[in-house]
């Protein structure tokens, strides 16, 4: 596929992400949620994003696994991947993406968060 305007090849469709605010998930991070539930033999496993007070830069992101949703959780998901967010954390991580991540540094779950101001040097803790 090519953009005609260009003849320059289209980019890929952007991953169903922040709209309306909501946090996106790629699809590179539900491979690899779906990875580790099969690897943990859970298939109910689903990612637990949070964040609270502390690390480096004021706030830190966490990341758990948990087969339980909880009333106050907002689901997000994405090829058949679930992502838990607590309703308190998810004013916080309004319009980010999931990602995941293999480099030089390791492999890792990485936040792309438009609204953190500045972050630290290992991406796990953010300011706003």
């Amino acid at each position: 596929m090519t953009d005609a305007r260009t003849d320059a090849p289209a980019s890929p469709p952007p991953a169903p992400a922040a709209a309306g605010g909501m946090v996106g998930v790629t699809a590179s991070a539900a491979r690899r949620i779906r990875k580790v539930a099969e690897l943990e033999g859970n298939p109910a496993l689903a990612l637990r994003l949070s964040v609270s007070g502390g690390g480096c830069s004021g706030f830190q992101y966490g990341f758990t696994l948990d087969d339980a949703e909880t009333p106050d959780d907002i689901v997000i998901e994405r090829d058949g991947a679930k992502v838990y967010i607590d309703s308190v954390s998810l004013e916080y991580l309004r319009g980010a993406e999931i990602d995941f991540v293999e480099d030089l540094t390791g492999a890792y779950f990485k936040i792309s968060n438009p609204q953190a101001s500045s972050s630290c040097g290992c991406g796990n803790s953010f300011a706003m």
